[in-house]
């Protein structure tokens, strides 16, 4: 409503914020993402605002820079950390003029709404285009369509870039940590730039892993095979999960470039969090996580990759990560009727099967409920459930009580599984979403784990019957 009163209101707004603002976009791990980032700001000294509850469309964005301005249409905050929708990264760009911008990975996800993956990069480049020159922004080294937005000559979708290929690696070499610098600024190509520009440049800080013991090896769900310039089969010499990795395509060269912001060693990957080595331009630490799972490390050196770009120290970085739970329906892990039970997001192929290889990371009796909706805002096409790799529960059934499927397309649900080689004995249907998590607490004995996994529209419903039940504060409050 107040956008159509004053459609100018979101600039108005955001101009106020001394600090400027920081956009996050891509597939999987926004949220969390900007949560980890806000909280690094947050222990620097500002004030932020932040979008938390996830509502990422410019309604959404607007939505929180009114929350957080008074009356007379003060804004409060020192910064902004906005979690951006891919589609909505133009329009939101344009006008808020974001200081920097972390970028996650790039999944298929809502294929109805998307399309293809391609158009969700393009859809990204569009917004990069309208950042000032030389702003920061941190690029995913591991994920070859979120890493080709550093490159001098982002090719458009529909064809390979004009010129000579280029080398990120031999690029990223000078930007070694140790070296304390980032990478060259990266020049749009021609017809790259956004309306009214001759081109902008932007200073990419690449993040990722430097840990092969903790790849995952081939993967069927793969969304990126094959090179988005010249269209050879990459090649991996580590995979770590899906399509991210150490690549390089044996056709035209393009190569992952080198992280400044990396995980060294991982040492501990459980359900309740994880440890590593964080490395930075400005220094490393043993980094001790409260949210578990490697795609978690993710964005975590997204967040640090964000906080490097913004010129924040190392002692704000660490207490910041360190005191960040998880965000709303991401792993979140709540006490029930003296049972530990974990809520976690699952929206696509590749971040269902992390969730679910964090799942299995302990050898502990395990309980799940699984929800599946088709709603507009959990993308209507079900069809990506076949790609999920529900064999992983299959192969390890002994330690698994019982399977729940909830939801709208429970039944949906309960037949892919059979087809995964899970014992029937041990999956039943509840399509209502509270009955099922009655049931599901009720099977659940002293020192066994329950896990809920819903699609979004599900994890909504579900978290508001938590939060009518007690277990849970309402959304805004998180």
């Amino acid at each position: 409503m107040a956008r159509l009163v004053d459609p100018g209101i979101l600039t108005a707004l955001a101009a106020q914020t001394p600090g400027g603002h920081a956009v996050i976009t891509g597939t999987n791990g926004k949220t969390t993402t900007a949560k980890m980032l806000a909280g690094i700001l947050a222990v620097a000294g500002h004030r932020v605002v932040h979008n938390r509850a996830g509502a990422n469309l410019i309604a959404g964005v607007t939505t929180a820079f009114l929350a957080d301005a008074t009356w007379s249409g003060r804004v409060r905050g020192s910064v902004g950390v906005l979690e951006v929708d891919e589609a909505s990264m133009g329009a939101t760009c344009q006008e808020v003029r974001p200081r920097a911008a972390v970028v996650t990975n790039f999944f298929r996800d809502q294929l109805d709404r998307f399309g293809e993956l391609v158009n969700t990069v393009e859809l990204v480049r569009r917004g990069l285009d309208r950042l000032a020159p030389g702003s920061p922004v941190a690029l995913n080294a591991d994920d070859p369509l979120c890493a080709v937005l550093g490159a001098p000559a982002i090719p458009e979708v529909a064809a390979a870039a004009e010129g000579a290929p280029r080398d990120l690696a031999a690029e990223g070499e000078a930007s070694r940590p140790a070296a304390a610098a980032a990478a060259p600024a990266r020049q749009s190509g021609p017809g790259e730039a956004g309306p009214g520009k001759a081109g902008t440049a932007i200073r990419p800080i690449y993040y990722g892993l430097e840990d092969p013991e903790v790849a995952a090896g081939e993967e069927r769900t793969a969304d990126v095979r094959h090179c988005i310039r010249c269209g050879r089969p990459y090649e991996y010499e580590v995979r770590y999960y899906a399509h991210l990795g150490r690549y390089r395509c044996p056709g035209c060269g393009l190569t992952r470039p080198r992280p400044q912001v990396y995980a060294r060693k991982v040492y501990e990957l459980g359900p309740r969090g994880s440890t590593f080595e964080l490395v930075t331009p400005v220094g490393s630490f043993l980094c001790r996580l409260q949210v578990p799972g490697l795609y978690n490390i993710y964005n975590a050196l997204a967040a640090v990759a964000g906080a490097v770009g913004l010129g924040l120290d190392l002692e704000a970085i660490r207490q910041g990560l360190e005191s960040t739970g998880t965000a709303f329906g991401r792993m979140e892990r709540l006490e029930i009727r003296e049972r530990e039970v974990f809520l976690a997001l699952v929206k696509n192929p590749v971040g269902y099967n992390e969730v679910l290889r964090t799942v299995l990371s302990t050898d502990a009796r395990k309980n799940l409920v699984l929800c599946l909706n088709d709603l507009p805002a959990d993308g209507t096409d079900i069809s990506w459930i076949w790609d999920v790799n529900f064999e992983s529960l299959a192969e390890r059934e002994a330690e698994i009580n019982f399977i729940l499927c909830s939801g709208l397309r429970a039944e949906e649900l309960a037949v892919r599984l059979k087809y995964a080689g899970f014992p029937t004995s041990k999956i039943s249907v509840e399509p209502d979403l509270a009955r099922a998590l009655e049931q599901g607490l009720a099977f659940v004995r002293p020192g066994e784990l329950l896990y809920i996994l819903p699609t979004y529209t599900a994890m909504l419903q579900m978290r508001e019957i938590l939060r009518r039940q007690g277990y849970l504060p309402p959304l805004w409050e998180v």
